[in-house]
Parts: C-alpha cells; structure tokens; sequence
C-alpha cells in the first residue's frame, strides 16, 4: 500500500478520482488510502485554452486522468504530440522536461506528468516570443498551484478529447506554433 494522499475541497468544487466525476456539497477533506488517478477541478484546462503545443500536449494527457475509457487514443495523440515539439525545438529545458514527461506517462504517475508540462509552460513562452510568436494570451497560463476558475464541461462532466492527430495544431495565422529549427538554411 502507498502513502494516503489528502485532498481538500471547497463546496461545488469537483474532482476526477480514477474517471469519475465528484463534486462536493461543503468543504470537505478527502483522504486517498491508496493509489488512485485524480485531477483537482482547478487544474483541468479546457479546449479554448489550448492555445499553443505544450497546452495542446496537456490538454491530451488530462484526458487520461478524466476519461480513462479515452486513454488509449489520447496516449497516441500525446505521443504524436511530444514527436512534433520535440521535432520543432532544441530548447534544452523542453527536451529534458518532455523526456521526464514521457516517463512519468508511461509509468502512470499521470499527475506528475501535467505538473511537469505546466512547469514548461514558462520555457515555451520564451521560444515562442524569442521566435517572434505571440505570448499565450494574459489569463489561459495554468501555473503549479494557481487555482483557475471552473469554466463549462461536456456532457459527462469532462472536457471532449480532440480527435486524432489534426488537434488543435496552428495558430491562426496558419504558421507553425514551433519553428523547425532542426533544419539547416
């Protein structure tokens, strides 16, 4: 048996515990006897925020903590993600983060694993600026431990999954989120 995981929750506040969906009454404290899969309300970003490829990244490998019955598509399209940035980047703090990324997804320490992405947000934002991209917009950024406002949910509760490998993929000014700068001139 593990260590015991303590979970505090505010009232209305859901949490995702292995798939399902929980939402509390009152503030509660929960404790985890074992091992289990879970992604506080707060941590959950929604499509709309998936502005740029670490977002999209993150936004694929939630689905694996909030929809296991989507676990496998959303692992292909993780990995077809990871593929793409580590292809586009040679950003050192990238690199090493994905890496660690993919360990931790394969291991199933899940929850790690979108801690580990949100503390790459700041590295990709600085690729994108120093490649002349714009900054992800003031508001959308999921830091470790800032709490962000519910926003809607899909039908049972959990955001929809994009489907296949064309998720949200480019900006909107049709150029690549990532330059490849693997290539040489």
């Amino acid at each position: 048996m593990s260590r015991s995981m303590h979970i505090s929750l505010c009232a209305g506040e859901r949490v995702f515990i292995n798939g399902a969906v929980l939402r509390v009454d009152r503030k509660v404290g929960i404790e985890l006897l074992n091992d289990a899969s879970f992604l506080l309300e707060g941590h959950v970003l929604q499509a709309e925020q998936a502005t740029t490829p670490l977002r999209q990244l993150y936004f694929a490998a939630q689905t694996l903590l909030i929809d296991p019955a989507q676990a496998e598509p959303a692992r292909d399209l993780c990995a077809q993600m990871m593929a793409g940035i580590l292809a586009a980047t040679r950003d050192e703090v990238i690199l090493t983060g994905l890496a660690s990324v993919h360990r931790l997804i394969e291991s199933g320490r899940l929850f790690e694993a979108l801690k580990t992405i949100r503390g790459l947000y700041a590295a990709e934002a600085a690729v994108l600026t120093s490649e002349g991209g714009a900054t992800p917009p003031v508001g959308t950024s999921l830091r470790p431990g800032r709490e962000v406002p519910p926003r809607h949910f899909g039908k049972a509760g959990s955001p929809s999954l994009p489907r296949g490998p064309r998720a949200p993929s480019q900006p909107a000014s049709g150029r690549a989120p990532f330059p490849n700068r693997r290539s040489e001139p």
